[in-house]
């Protein structure tokens, strides 16, 4: 798996992923909820202010009004320095008192703001479309009142407060709710993950042991509950491991007993053919017992012996091929091949076969030598076993390059749809049955697939069943591990 892949989040585990999704939920959560709080502390402070401030102005609009009436200054000044302390809750920073014609009668602040000057333009547009406003950026806010008398407007009072006090509760409010959230994510995160990791202890388990190769059933210690949905999933495990370890025995046995029965087979067909040569070697051997002395009946019945013995180092050597212990694991000479014509001689002899033979094979091919002679043999032998008396078997060997091409035929009746799928699906479990004919077929299929390859299965327009074997070539490296 490459860095990026593992960097993927449809890579990361599951209990890594539920937590990291429960963090997210929960920052997404406390955002919305934070965002309220904050949004109803400023609604309720706004308001607070307003309050506030009207009841402010309020008193000093009713305090000051005969005083503007008058234009007495000092006063309305005097009004606004004891209404100052009365509200210091309010934190005001000025207060300015404005006649009719705009200009400035009183202030809080007489050296910002001088008495009998025109009231400070940037103080009166901010009033320009509200009576009120709030400047977060200076933490400031202002408020307006009218002065009216008899349906008349006199003059104006002109608030400004410090908002400070109001802004610092919020960043205090916004940092409690930040951290108690983060603590509370974090907190739910660390649960989660230790839960979910708990939860899928027996998959972490179940997945270990599949990645073993399922050799045995998970020991007692490590099931879980038995009542439990994951406790029942472990025993179904444990009888699918049985199972298949019964089956693997089973088949198994059936391979070697099969083998064996293809030995005992073979060995009879042997016997008659090592017999026959055997007989000409004692009849050779009296010869010279006989005639000896003479030199060319010596010389034409060694002849004969040198034969008779070829012959039978022939038949030795091919059936020694197959069942030597290196056979498995090295290269598939074209020798290989062309010894099972010798195995099958007995077969083709016994019910009179003709035999279509091209061995296109120059040189070694690198694939499991063992598995691919015993499958060919097999094969061999159904055919000669399917074909009518006197009918005909074929076999042609070939090296593409990327791998060896063997196909067997006969002229029998056809194998039969269900087997010829069985042996052209990989993945189709349903073997035959111990005991049923063509479980040497079943064997075929097992060795090729064991040794990377696998079969089709033809029917000729001219009748019988081709059956072909396609093996990929191996490296040195692959062709030792292989089976």
């Amino acid at each position: 798996m490459t860095g990026w892949q593992r960097a993927s989040p449809a890579a990361w585990p599951v209990a890594l992923k539920v937590p990291l999704l429960v963090a997210a939920l929960m920052v997404a959560i406390s955002t919305v909820l934070t965002n309220q709080v904050l949004q109803r502390l400023a609604e309720t402070q706004r308001h607070h202010l307003d309050e506030l401030a009207a009841a402010h102005l309020d008193g000093l609009s009713s305090s000051i009004m005969p005083a503007v009436l008058r234009e007495d200054a000092w006063e309305v000044f005097d009004t606004l320095d004891r209404g100052r302390a009365l509200y210091q809750s309010l934190n005001v920073v000025e207060t300015v008192v404005v006649t009719a014609d705009g200009m400035v009668l009183a202030a809080s602040n007489p050296k910002a703001v001088p008495a009998f000057k025109p009231a400070p333009l940037s103080m009166i547009d901010r009033f320009a479309t509200e009576d009120a406003w709030l400047d977060p950026l200076s933490e400031r806010a202002g408020a307006r009142r009218l002065l009216v008398y008899q349906s008349r407007t006199i003059g104006a009072i002109y608030a400004e407060f410090d908002m400070a006090r109001q802004f610092a509760e919020r960043r205090h409010v916004l940092w409690t709710l930040v951290g108690t959230n983060a603590a509370i994510t974090l907190f739910l995160a660390i649960a989660g993950f230790a839960l979910i990791r708990g939860l899928l202890r027996p998959v972490r388990i179940l997945t270990r042991h599949l990645r073993a190769g399922a050799t045995g059933p998970v020991p007692g210690a490590e099931l879980p509950r038995p009542r439990s949905e994951f406790g029942q999933l472990f025993r179904q495990y444990n009888d699918m491991v049985r199972a298949w370890n019964e089956r693997e025995a089973l088949a198994a046995r059936i391979a070697e007993e099969e083998r064996l029965a293809s030995l005992g087979r073979l060995a009879s067909g042997m016997a008659h053919e090592i017999n026959n040569p055997l007989g000409g070697l004692f009849n050779a051997i009296d010869t010279l017992k006989r005639h000896g002395h003479d030199a060319e009946v010596r010389q034409r019945t060694v002849s004969l012996v040198e034969r008779g013995l070829s012959g039978i180092r022939d038949v030795v050597r091919a059936m020694l091929a197959d069942y030597r212990a290196d056979a498995a694991n090295r290269p598939l000479k074209p020798a290989d091949i062309d010894d099972l014509r010798l195995l099958i001689e007995p077969e083709l002899v016994r019910r009179d076969l003709d035999l279509d033979w091209r061995n296109e094979l120059v040189e070694d091919v690198p694939v499991p030598a063992g598995a691919i002679r015993q499958a060919v043999l097999n094969l061999l032998l159904n055919a000669c076993h399917a074909s009518p008396e006197k009918g005909r078997i074929g076999l042609e060997a070939t090296h593409t390059g990327t791998g060896l091409v063997i196909a067997v035929a006969d002229d029998g009746p056809g194998l039969d749809p269900a087997r010829a799928r069985y042996l052209q699906e990989p993945t189709l479990a349903a073997a035959p049955r111990p005991g049923e004919r063509g479980l040497g077929l079943w064997i075929v299929r097992r060795l090729v697939l064991a040794a990377g390859g696998k079969l089709s299965v033809e029917r000729p327009a001219s009748g019988g069943t081709l059956i072909r074997i396609t093996v990929p070539t191996l490296t040195p490296e692959a062709l030792s591990h292989a089976a």
